[in-house]
C-alpha cells in the first residue's frame, strides 16, 4: 500500500507576524521573467546605498583619567577587556554594562603593555617604571551597578630598563618583555629566565606565535624585525627595513603569516618561511601606523594610527575596507578585535577607549528568521554587483576629516610625481640600466640570518 505524504518546510508558511502575508510561490524560468537581472541591480544598488545610510559604527566611550596606552583583551570571555593609561592605571572593563570591574593600581609610569594569560584568569603589566606586575582578574557579577574597586598586584618582577611591551605565552606561565633587549620571565622566578639581544638598542613589540608557541618575533629601533625560538639560544632570522616598525600581529589562522605596522604609513603582511619579499602591501593611512591586532577568524585586521583613524583591512587586501573616526579623537595608540570578531577596540590619547561595530551597518540585537534571509540576499547582490561602477563608487566612498582627506591628496600627488619621474629616467637610459624594485620589496634593505 502506497502512502501519499505532504512534506512542508514550517518556516514557508507560518506567519511571524498577524502583518506578515503568506507566502506567495513564484515560478522561477527565466523566460518569464525577462528583466530580472536589470531588477537585481536596481536591488543590489538600494542594498548599497541603504548600507551606507545605516552605516553607524559608533557604540560607546569608555572614560580615563589619562591617555590609553595599552589594551588587551581576556582569551575566555567576550565581555571583558583590559585597558592601561598614561599615568599608570590599570582597568578592568566590562564592556557589556560599560563599567570598570577594578582599578588595579601599582604602576608610577605610564603603562606600555598588557596580555592575557591562557586561562584568562590572570593579566601581566609592564611599564616605563622598569617593573612588571601580575593582577588576578575577577569575572563580571551578574547584577548591574557601580562595582569599581581598587586591587593590588599578586606578583611584582623588577627590572633594570623601561618596558615597551609584553606578551604573555600561550601555554606556559612564562611571558616576553621588551626593553633593551628581550627578557623571557617565569612566573615563579624573580629573575628572567632567557635574555636575547641582537643588534637593536631598544626592541619596541614582542609577539608569540599562537600556533608554534616557543616562537616569538619582534621590532626593534634598529628598523628590524627578528624571530626567536625559545628552544634554542641563538635568534632565527632578522629582517632590516627602510623604516621602523611599531608593533606586530599574528595571523591566528596561517601560522606563518603576521603583519607589521611600519612608520611610512604602511603596513606589511610577511611569510616568516621568506623574508625575502612581503606577501602584501596595506596602504591608505597618511601618518605612522602605531598599532596592529588579527580578527580571531584571521579573515582581517585592525590598525590605528598617529593620523587618528582605525582602518580594518583583509588579510590580503592592499586598501582599508572600512575607516573610523570621530570628531574628538586623537593618535591612536592601541587596537584590538573582541573575540566573537564582532567589535573593535581604540585607546587613543584623548582619554577614551572607543568600541565600535567590525562591520559599520550591521544590525545589533537578536534578528528574525526573515532579516537574516533579507540581509544574506543583500550581501549576495553586493557580492554579484560589486564590480559595476556605480555600486563600487557608493560601497567605497567614506567621509574623511579635512585633514587627513587633504593629506591624502597631498601623498597621491608625491607618488605620482614619483612614478613619472621613474617613467622619464626610464626612457632617457640605457635599456637594463634602471632596474626596478616591486613595491613589495622595495623596503627591504637586508636579511641577516
Amino acid at each position: 500500500m502506497k502512502v501519499k505524504v505532504i512534506n512542508r518546510i514550517e518556516e514557508d508558511f507560518t506567519k511571524e507576524r498577524k502583518q506578515d502575508l503568506k507566502k506567495v510561490h513564484r515560478n522561477f524560468d527565466p523566460n518569464i521573467h525577462q528583466f530580472e537581472k536589470a531588477h537585481e541591480y536596481t536591488r543590489a544598488l538600494n542594498a548599497a546605498k541603504l548600507e551606507r545610510i545605516f552605516a553607524k559604527p559608533f557604540i560607546a566611550a569608555l572614560p580615563h583619567e589619562d591617555g590609553v596606552t595599552a589594551l588587551c583583551r581576556n582569551p575566555k570571555t567576550i565581555n571583558s577587556i583590559v585597558s592601561g593609561c598614561a599615568d599608570g592605571a590599570v582597568r578592568i572593563w566590562d564592556i557589556a554594562q560599560k563599567r570598570t570591574l577594578r582599578r588595579l593600581v601599582g604602576h608610577t609610569g605610564a603603562v606600555r603593555g598588557l596580555s592575557f594569560a591562557p586561562d584568562g584568569e590572570s593579566v601581566v603589566s609592564c611599564s616605563t617604571d622598569c617593573t612588571v606586575k601580575l593582577w588576578k582578574v575577577p569575572y563580571a557579577p551578574l547584577e548591574a551597578g557601580h562595582v569599581e574597586a581598587q586591587q593590588q598586584a599578586v606578583l611584582e618582577f623588577q627590572g633594570s630598563n623601561a618596558f615597551r611591551s609584553i606578551d604573555h605565552h600561550w601555554s606556559r606561565n612564562m611571558f616576553a618583555t621588551a626593553s633593551t633587549a628581550v627578557d623571557v620571565w617565569d612566573h615563579e622566578r624573580s629573575e628572567p629566565v632567557h635574555t636575547f639581544t641582537w643588534g637593536a638598542d631598544t626592541v619596541i613589540s614582542v609577539r608569540f606565535n599562537p600556533a608554534e608557541a616557543d616562537i616569538f618575533a619582534t621590532t626593534g629601533s634598529d628598523r628590524s624585525i627578528a624571530l626567536y625560538d625559545l628552544r634554542i639560544s641563538t635568534p632565527v632570522r632578522k629582517l632590516v627595513m627602510q623604516t621602523r616598525c611599531n608593533a606586530l600581529a599574528w595571523n591566528p589562522m596561517e601560522a606563518f603569516n603576521f603583519t607589521v605596522a611600519n612608520e611610512d604609513c604602511n603596513l606589511y603582511s610577511y611569510d616568516m618561511r621568506k623574508f625575502t619579499s612581503a606577501t602584501c602591501v596595506h596602504q591608505d593611512f597618511v601618518s605612522a601606523v602605531l598599532d596592529v591586532d588579527y580578527s580571531p577568524t584571521g579573515r582581517e585586521f585592525v590598525a590605528g594610527s598617529y593620523d587618528r583613524s582605525v582602518r580594518i583591512f583583509k588579510y590580503n587586501g592592499g586598501h582599508s575596507r572600512d575607516v573610523y573616526t570621530a570628531k574628538r579623537m586623537q593618535r591612536v595608540f592601541c587596537v584590538r578585535f573582541s573575540g566573537d570578531a564582532s567589535y573593535v577596540m581604540s585607546g587613543s590619547d584623548d582619554m577614551n577607549v572607543r568600541v565600535w561595530k567590525a562591520e559599520a551597518s550591521e544590525q545589533l540585537g537578536q534578528l528574525l528568521p526573515r532579516e537574516k534571509k533579507k540581509k544574506a540576499y543583500n550581501q549576495a547582490l553586493l557580492e554579484r554587483y560589486k564590480h559595476m561602477d556605480e555600486v563600487k563608487r557608493i560601497t567605497r566612498h567614506r567621509h574623511l576629516p579635512a585633514a587627513i582627506f587633504k593629506a591624502a591628496r597631498q601623498r597621491r600627488v608625491i607618488v605620482d610625481s614619483e612614478s613619472k619621474k621613474l617613467q622619464k629616467r626610464i626612457a632617457h637610459s640605457k635599456p637594463g640600466s634602471i632596474k626596478i624594485k616591486p613595491e613589495r620589496r622595495k623596503k627591504i634593505v637586508a636579511e641577516v640570518e
